[in-house]
């Protein structure tokens, strides 16, 4: 079982693909890890080659949860991929929790990847994460819906959330689904539960 999970920065990616890895137990890949180095130096920008190889080295087990939406790696990911989460929520809860998260890390001086933390003034970049979310909402949808269309990832089981509560009952869905490590009894559909798909 090979779960990729994506979405918009600040959807939640991470917090929920470590509790899938964690309820399923299965590797967690994150490819932010992958990519940030010391003092903000990127492989994406810097060393595209030694980034790819990275992750592909990563995804090469049989089982794993991984996060993030590196279009250098998403042929990679996703071809390897059995499973994909898409966190698909509404700009407002978007950029809620990516202001929360970005305002909580530079308070906290949380330490991110490498050592590298979150400061006040990143938030004139272009770049960051809330203004990359505000500006880049509509085309990740479409752009998402796009590439799901496509017949080389029809092999993908889709499990597309609109809603943040939908988060419990996927990972039940998970963990139901065939070939989880753990299985457990399927959820009943209602209101609120997201459902498995085709990609297609």
């Amino acid at each position: 079982m090979r779960i990729a999970v994506i979405g918009t920065s600040g959807a939640g990616k991470t917090t929920l693909a470590k509790a899938i890895a964690e309820r399923l137990a299965l590797p967690y890949i994150e490819l932010d890890a992958l990519n940030w180095q010391a003092g903000w130096h990127d492989l994406t920008r810097n060393d595209p080659d030694e980034f790819t190889r990275r992750v592909a080295a990563a995804i090469a087990g049989e089982a794993w949860v991984a996060d993030g939406n590196y279009g250098a790696v998403r042929h990679l990911v996703w071809r390897r991929a059995t499973h994909l989460v898409w966190l698909d929520y509404d700009r407002p809860v978007i950029m809620w929790r990516v202001i929360r998260r970005t305002l909580a890390r530079a308070v906290m001086r949380t330490e991110l990847w490498a050592g590298n933390r979150e400061r006040w003034s990143h938030l004139l970049r272009p770049s960051h994460p809330i203004r990359w979310a505000w500006s880049t909402w509509h085309r990740h949808r479409r752009e998402t819906e796009a590439r799901l269309a496509q017949p080389e990832h029809a092999h993908l089981l889709l499990l597309h959330l609109r809603r943040p509560r939908e988060a419990k009952s996927a990972i039940r869905r998970l963990m139901s689904a065939p070939g989880a490590p753990h299985p457990d009894p399927l959820p009943q559909a209602g209101r609120g539960s997201p459902s498995w798909g085709s990609s297609a």
